[in-house]
Order: structure tokens, then sequence, then C-alpha cells
């Protein structure tokens, strides 16, 4: 072999590996996004129509300010005080959002962050 046909093979090699990483990053993270919010519908007030199983908030963990739902990448952490969720990707925590007034009557957050002794204020 020669020397330039060794560093095609290896950059082919490196190419296939980035790939295959990238495209199991991807799967991961559509697996866990579809494991934490599995409801669909009822988008529009008074919130009926939903189908599908509302979060399940006993599977979750307690932390120091709420809940935390555990992924194959992303983590969503629950703040019980303030009612927001925060991802968190490889230890980056990036804010999202305040719980919608969809996700606060289908879910009920406010109950499981009092089941857990929170004193929710959202």
């Amino acid at each position: 072999m020669t020397a330039r046909s060794i560093v095609k093979t290896m950059t082919v090699g490196f190419a296939l590996i980035g790939f295959a990483s990238v495209l199991l990053l991807c799967i991961g993270l559509i697996m866990d996004f579809r494991s934490f919010d599995q409801t669909q519908g009822g988008y529009e007030p008074p919130y009926t129509d939903v189908t599908g199983q509302p979060i399940h908030w006993e599977k979750l963990d307690t932390t120091k300010t709420g809940m935390v739902h555990r992924g194959h990448v992303v983590d969503v952490l629950i703040d019980c005080r303030l009612g927001m969720m925060t991802f968190d990707v490889f230890g980056l925590e990036i804010p999202w959002r305040r719980f919608s007034e969809r996700a606060i009557v289908v879910h009920k957050p406010r109950d499981a962050c009092e089941e857990r002794g929170f004193s929710p204020i959202f």
C-alpha cells in the first residue's frame, strides 16, 4: 500500500466513525424527547382531546430544586419552585422555558412538586 492509499483509507474510516457518532447522537436525542412527553393534541384551551400518557412524575429523580428526567443524551431538569424546564446536555445546562398552561393542565407538575415537598410558585 502506498502512503496515499493509507491516508485515504484512514480518512474514510474516520468519516464513517464521525457519521455513526452523529447518527447515534441524533437517535438518542429523538428517543429522549419522545420518552419525556408522550402526549399529543389538546393544544387549545380548555386543553381537552389529549391523547397519550401524561408525564410519569413518580419515575423522575428528585433533586435539590425539583426533579430530573434522565435520558440517553439529554436530561430534563424541572425546577419545582419556578416551573422552569432546563435541558442538560453533557453537563451544559440550557434553560428552555416555563411550563405552558397546557402542560400545567395536562401533566399536573404542581401536584407532582407538592408531593415531593416543594412549594411551587408557578
